[in-house]
């Protein structure tokens, strides 16, 4: 590579959605990204299509053994460690308390809660000592994607939604931690972002219909991955710490 990136990120859920509209604006900016999903077909997809900016990682965002080679490869592939770290696998389960479906309640809660701990821990470690020697000259991000269903009780995912309230709590019970030691972790909770996450979390199609005639336009990933792009653009010592994205008629949650 002729010249080095600007910031070395790492994505985890690359491949669709929010995560791969991150990967392409970070791309874009002129960084390095490291990005990580399942579907080996799709990563190497996006190598072809991005160029040497881009590398994919394929496996379990829940594995740490994935994690750490998520890691591994930024400093392999670009020649420094990751500073910025996006941590938005995950995936959905509709229905409320009642009707939800227990059985799928376990995979959810091992990809979005406890995959989420693992990337958190382990980024936390990296970037707290990279900022001991690069604070405030440069910034060190672990951004979270939430969800506004992490912040409101869900009429239609409240199953789903407490995964959320966790992640949101550990987001910031880690802010409090590393925060003073120059990190910025962020919780980014958008509301209803058209993607296929509605029909891997099961939503009925008179859902959704009832999403696009209730609150209408919808957001698409790269409304999100903007928020993203501006946050992680900041001074190294401005944080906006909590953001919520709403399609503007989404009044609830």
């Amino acid at each position: 590579m002729s010249d080095s990136p600007a910031r070395i990120a790492i994505v985890t859920g690359a491949s669709s959605g929010i995560g791969e509209a991150t990967v392409r604006r970070f791309v874009a900016q002129g960084y390095g990204v490291i990005g990580n999903a399942r579907s080996a077909d799709k990563l190497a997809a996006l190598e072809q299509e991005l160029g040497p900016r881009f590398k994919g990682v394929a496996g379990s965002a829940a594995e740490q053994a994935v994690i750490d080679s998520l890691f591994t490869a930024a400093k392999d592939t670009f020649g420094r460690e990751a500073d910025l770290v996006v941590a938005n696998a995950g995936t959905g389960l509709g229905g409320s308390v009642q009707s939800a479906d227990i059985e799928k309640y376990e995979t959810i809660w091992k990809l979005n809660v406890e995959g989420a701990l693992r990337l958190m821990q382990t980024a936390a470690k990296k970037l707290v000592a990279k900022q001991e020697k690069d604070y405030p000259q440069s910034a060190a991000d672990l951004v979270v994607i939430g969800s506004v269903v992490g912040k409101q009780i869900s009429p239609f995912s409240a199953v789903y939604g407490s995964t959320k309230w966790a992640v949101h709590s550990l987001t910031e019970g880690l802010r409090r931690e590393i925060g003073p030691k120059g990190v910025r972790v962020t919780i980014v909770a958008p509301g209803i972002v058209v993607s296929g996450f509605q029909d891997g979390a099961g939503y009925s199609d008179e859902t959704v219909k009832h999403f696009h005639e209730s609150f209408g336009p919808l957001l698409v990933g790269d409304d999100i991955a903007e928020a993203i792009e501006h946050l992680v653009g900041l001074p190294a010592h401005i944080h906006i710490s909590d953001i919520t994205v709403r399609p503007t008629r989404q009044d609830y949650p």
